[in-house]
C-alpha cells in the first residue's frame, strides 16, 4: 500500500524548492504525491503562479483560498483563519498519511494546525532557522512544535530544533533545499534570459528583492525601501532587477514604491514572479543581490556572487562570506554596494563556501518519508537536554 505524501506550497519561492522533492515523490513506487497550493499561488495579483505548478508536470489536488485583498495585520491574521478552514475541508478529503510544509510563512502555519488538529503527522522543512527581524521566526518555531519529522538545513539548525524539545533520531540534516535545485536545473543562457526578460544587460546589474519588516511597523518597511531606493537612484549606468515583495502586512505599499521607482527609471525592470529557471539564471548573470531575501543567504553564494543584505529581517541566519551586512539606510547601502564592487571583495567571491550544503537533500527526505514508521508517531516526548548538552 503507498504512502500518501500532502505537499503544501504558498509561494513561488517556496515551490521552486520544493519541486524536485516532489518530483522524488512522484517516482517512488512506495509513495503518492498529494498536492495542495494556496497563499500567493492563487492570487492574480502575485501571478497566479499556479499555472507554474501546472506547466511543471504536477497535479493539484486541491486549492485552498485563503489571502484577501488586504495586507493589514487584520487582514493576514482573517487569512490564516481561512487557511485553516480550507485545509481542514481538503485534508478531510485527501486523507493524506503525512503532510509535508517548508518554512515559515502564516500560509503554513495554517496547513500545519488544520493538519496538526486532523490527525495527520507533519513533516517541515528547513526549521531551526532564525530570522529576527520577522514573525516569521516565532512561526517557523511554532511549526516545530507541531511536527513529527523535521528535515534541516545545517548543523546548528539541528541542534536548534532539538533545543526546542524534538528527538534527536527525528531530526535530519540534508542540507538546504535549494542546492538540489541549483545541481538540477539548465539555466538559460545570457542572451536566452534577456530574450525571456525583455532587457539587455548592461555592463552592471543587480537583482533586488526587498520584503516587509514584518516585527516593526508599516512606515518602518516603507522607510526602509525608501532608503534602498534612494541608494539605488545614482545607479544609471546598473541594470536594476526588481521581483515583488511576498504577501505579507505591508507589502502592497512597498510594490507600490517599486512600481513608481522603475516608471522613472529606464534602467529598472520589476517582475512580479521570475520563475525559479529565470530567478537562478539572473543569479548567474548579475553581480550581485540587493534587499533582505534569504535566497541571497541560501542560494547566491553557490553562484559565486556577493549580497547586499539589508536590515534585520534575515538577522541570525547562517552567512556565506560573499553576505555583506548593512543597516537600512542611504549611506550605509551604498556603502555596502562600493564593498560589492570593489577589487578585492570580488576576487573573494570565487572560494565561497555555501553554508547550506552540496546538494542531494530531496533523496534523502524521500527515502525517509518511505520508511520511516507512522504508528504512534503524533505522540511526542519533549526531548530534554542534558547538563553535558549546555557545556
Amino acid at each position: 500500500m503507498t504512502r500518501k505524501v500532502c505537499v503544501v506550497t504558498g509561494t513561488r519561492a517556496e515551490f521552486g524548492l520544493l519541486r524536485w522533492l516532489m518530483k522524488e515523490i512522484q517516482n517512488n513506487s512506495k509513495l503518492e504525491l498529494q498536492l495542495i497550493a494556496t497563499g500567493m499561488h492563487l492570487s492574480p495579483e502575485f501571478g497566479s503562479t499556479y499555472h507554474e505548478i501546472e506547466e511543471n508536470g504536477f497535479n493539484i489536488d486541491a486549492k485552498v483560498e485563503m489571502l484577501l485583498s488586504s495586507d493589514t495585520n487584520t487582514a493576514v491574521t482573517k487569512s490564516m483563519g481561512l487557511g485553516v478552514l480550507g485545509f481542514a475541508d481538503a485534508y478531510e478529503r485527501l486523507a493524506p498519511d503525512i503532510v509535508v510544509v517548508l518554512g515559515d510563512r502564516f500560509e503554513i502555519f495554517a496547513a500545519t494546525s488544520a493538519a496538526m488538529i486532523a490527525g495527520i503527522p507533519v513533516a517541515h522543512l528547513h526549521g531551526g532557522e532564525t530570522t529576527e527581524g520577522a514573525f516569521d521566526e516565532a512561526i517557523r518555531h511554532s511549526i516545530t512544535k507541531m511536527a513529527h519529522l523535521h528535515f534541516v538545513a545545517a548543523d546548528e539548525y539541528r541542534q536548534r530544533v532539538i533545543q526546542l524539545g524534538e528527538h534527536p533520531d527525528r531530526v535530519f540534516n540534508f542540507g538546504g533545499m535549494g542546492i538540489d535545485a541549483i545541481k538540477r536545473i539548465t539555466l538559460l543562457s545570457r542572451e536566452e534570459l534577456e530574450r525571456a526578460l525583455e532587457l539587455s544587460f548592461g555592463e552592471k546589474s543587480l537583482l533586488v528583492t526587498f520584503h516587509p519588516v514584518t516585527l516593526e511597523d508599516g512606515a518602518s518597511s516603507a522607510a526602509q525601501m525608501g532608503e534602498l531606493l534612494a541608494a539605488l537612484e545614482g545607479l544609471e549606468d546598473t541594470t536594476l532587477i526588481f521581483t515583488m515583495p511576498n504577501a505579507d502586512t505591508g507589502s502592497r505599499e512597498l510594490s507600490a514604491m517599486v512600481g513608481e521607482f522603475a516608471q522613472s527609471h529606464p534602467n529598472a525592470k520589476v517582475y512580479t514572479s521570475l520563475g525559479q529557471l529565470r530567478y537562478f539564471s539572473c543569479l548567474a548573470q548579475i553581480d550581485g543581490v540587493v534587499g533582505n531575501s534569504s535566497s541571497g543567504l541560501a542560494e547566491a553564494p553557490s553562484f559565486k556572487v556577493g549580497t547586499v543584505n539589508i536590515g534585520d529581517r534575515q538577522k541570525g541566519r547562517l552567512k556565506a562570506s560573499s553576505v555583506i551586512d548593512c543597516e537600512p539606510s542611504i549611506s550605509a547601502i551604498q556603502a555596502a554596494l562600493e564593498t560589492l564592487y570593489s577589487a578585492d571583495f570580488q576576487a573573494s567571491l570565487g572560494s565561497v563556501f555555501n553554508p547550506y550544503g552540496n546538494g542531494g537533500a530531496s533523496e534523502s527526505i524521500v527515502k525517509v518519508l518511505a520508511e520511516y514508521p507512522l504508528e504512534n508517531i503524533r505522540k511526542k516526548a519533549f526531548y530534554n537536554l542534558s547538563v553535558n548538552d549546555f557545556s
